[in-house]
């Protein structure tokens, strides 16, 4: 049966199969402790089979993390489409389904933003993922500023500050210091706040 399961692994399915069970090993026993050995151990591979596509813990790591990005892009670009076309609403639903992923995938999203990040300018495909899921957000604020909606500014500094709100609200629910309970209250919340946003990026520069 080991043997079995080892070929179908030869077709395709080991790397996404030890990425699966280093995410469910983060999330019984943390980031530090975890190794190759270990993951493929839960596999049920031989200690040297995760080599065949990972060259070392940090490389399966930003595999996961990278995982992440595309997983986050895709949640973000879904709720863009099913939101009324107007730039407004699609910001606001992008920004909800951001913290929603947060919420849903707590294991992944700490790996891409937490203390243990990994080299972007090593791994290409991981930053490549990372700049792809932030350019929903840019492709959307441009959006607004071709239809005179939101103001003139710099598109990547606007992005930004979108995100910064997103990303301070998921951190801050993962951590339970939003103090503001899940389900319909998050999501009046959500939207009060994104009109907030929405606001401020189609508001007067104001000079400081």
């Amino acid at each position: 049966m080991a043997l079995a399961t080892r070929n179908t692994y030869h077709h395709g399915d080991l790397r996404q199969s030890l990425i699966d069970a280093a995410i469910a090993l983060i999330g019984e026993e943390g980031i530090d402790d975890l190794s190759l050995r270990q993951v493929a151990r839960r596999v049920g591979v031989s200690h040297n089979a995760p080599y065949r596509h990972f060259e070392d813990k940090e490389a399966l790591l930003a595999a996961v993390a990278e995982q992440g990005f595309q997983s986050l892009r895709t949640t973000m670009e879904t709720a863009r489409q099913a939101a009324p076309s107007d730039p407004s609403h699609r910001l606001e639903a992008i920004g909800i389904a951001y913290v929603n992923f947060a919420l849903a995938n707590p294991l992944h999203y700490r790996l891409m933003f937490g203390d243990y990040r990994c080299n972007f300018s090593k791994y290409t495909a991981l930053a490549e993922a990372s700049r792809q899921a932030f350019m929903v957000l840019v492709s959307t604020i441009q959006e607004g500023q071709t239809a005179g909606i939101f103001r003139a500014a710099d598109t990547i500094d606007m992005a930004r500050v979108a995100w910064s709100l997103v990303h301070g609200q998921s951190t801050l629910a993962l951590d339970n210091k939003l103090q503001v309970g899940r389900g319909e209250e998050l999501e009046a919340f959500l939207r009060f706040s994104s009109q907030m946003l929405i606001n401020g990026l189609a508001g007067m520069i104001c000079n400081v």
